[in-house]
């Protein structure tokens, strides 16, 4: 056990044995229990509450990046989506978190240089190296299941980034979900009550997908295709593939996170152009990126915005289900009733779910549509999530909610990107997103 430790501190891969991993997903509620025993100390010892709570943190925080930052795999994936939803949590819960967990979008302890060439090596072939001028040996991102280099493409001279999945990465992706979701009460002192189990059942579901780049490689060069000469957006084309490796055109840019520090007038734009390509997706290529955290999203230099990894995707060939659009329209006009008549004859409810708590229900993803100029902000996100929490508490509505499986993917993207746009402080008129993109979507129908 202690071999399959060093391992992962080194870097040469991830530990396949999953007692192990397990045992140091452990170490964070085991962490907390011994912060909260040392805290008391502290306070017996003439230390304010208020400063020990605030250590606490601090310590639970820099203890989550580490454990899940060396793990990668699913423990580090799932540290990626509490990144995302960080924004509807309580300050006093996510603020010591925050800076950690993003961190978590595009980095972690890199693989030493002679694994990378192992698997180039048995993924391309002993020749790997003729196929570039030029291969950085540092990573530029490292992520959850494989780490990106840069490289000088040799048959046209042009950079790409190739992408190399870490030895080990698809049995340790699985035995982390697994123990994630047996080990429910570990999430819930981050998570601040989210409940993260359906979320963590859909990465498991879908996982096969990511962890074989041949099936990334596919959906990428599809949206490259229908994003190509785009004035907006930017996909970079796909020039070689395996199933652990894969080669595509360079993006230079920054994380879209760093428009949070911008003038208004542009992060606005950076905010509205980021959630135009979520709906954009399903209708231009047919896909939907289900993945919207900002590490996967550039902000370029010529004004574009640049999206990277395709490993989950949704396919849509007919783009958005015209039945969301229908929906959102009726919510807009505030007929708790008709709402709930609707969701029942899509077979979204049963005839036993309380209308106006379905309605508060669907509260944060029709509030944004009512403005042409909408604030997202932590505060209005926070205030939402707490009010559906209440409203859920007193009748349980999230479980009477049956989504078919696409629309699982369409609710965490929907959510995953409010929330971006929340962490962003951004105003944008989200009504003529969903006017362009989002088909059934009549805003006139609630007047």
């Amino acid at each position: 056990m202690a071999g399959d430790k060093e391992q992962d501190r080194s870097g040469r891969g991830l530990s396949r044995n999953p007692w192990a991993r397990s045992a140091r997903l452990l170490r964070l509620p085991i962490g907390a229990a011994a912060r909260t025993t040392s805290g008391l100390g502290r306070r017996l010892t003439g230390a304010t509450a208020a400063q020990v709570s605030s250590r606490s943190r601090q310590l639970a925080a820099q203890q989550l990046f580490t454990v899940l930052g060396e793990l990668k795999g699913g423990a580090m994936k799932f540290g990626q989506l509490l990144s995302v939803y960080e924004a509807m949590l309580p300050e006093e819960i996510a603020a010591p978190y925050r800076e950690h967990l993003r961190r978590l979008q595009d980095s972690a302890p890199p693989m030493p240089a002679a694994r990378v060439h192992a698997v180039l090596t048995r993924e391309l072939g002993p020749g790997w190296r003729m196929r570039f001028s030029r291969f950085d040996d540092r990573p530029v991102a490292a992520a959850s299941i494989g780490q990106v280099h840069r490289a000088q493409w040799a048959a046209t001279g042009a950079e790409v980034a190739v992408k190399v999945q870490y030895p080990g990465a698809d049995e340790a992706l699985r035995s982390d979900l697994k123990q994630l979701r047996r080990l429910g009460r570990l999430v819930e002192p981050f998570a601040g009550a989210i409940d993260m189990g359906p979320l963590i059942d859909e990465l498991t579901e879908r996982i096969s997908e990511e962890l074989d780049y041949r099936i990334e490689a596919v959906n990428q060069q599809q949206a490259a295709e229908a994003f190509a000469d785009d004035p907006e957006f930017c996909v970079p084309g796909v020039l070689d593939h395996t199933v652990r490796v894969m080669v595509s055109d360079w993006v230079e840019g920054a994380p879209l996170g760093t428009v949070a520090a911008m003038p208004p007038v542009e992060r606005n734009e950076w905010g509205l152009r980021y959630a135009r390509f979520l709906f954009a997706g399903p209708s231009r290529a047919g896909l939907l990126h289900a993945d919207p955290h900002p590490g996967n999203f550039k902000v370029l230099s010529d004004g574009r915005l640049g999206v990277v990894d395709f490993g989950l995707v949704s396919r849509m060939p007919e783009g958005l289900p015209p039945a969301i659009g229908r929906l959102l329209s009726l919510a807009l006009g505030d007929d708790a009733g008709t709402v709930a008549a609707g969701l029942r004859t899509e077979g979204f409810v049963d005839v036993s779910v309380d209308a106006q708590t379905l309605l508060e229900f669907l509260s944060p993803f029709v509030e944004p549509a009512r403005r042409p100029n909408f604030h997202f902000s932590r505060a209005w996100l926070r205030s939402e999530y707490e009010r559906v929490r209440a409203s859920s508490g007193r009748s349980d509505i999230g479980s009477q909610i049956n989504l078919p499986p696409d629309y699982l993917l369409v609710h965490r993207v929907w959510m995953g990107g409010i929330a971006v746009l929340a962490q962003l402080d951004v105003h944008a008129d989200f009504g003529a997103v969903l006017t362009e993109f989002l088909p059934g979507y009549q805003p006139d129908r609630a007047i």
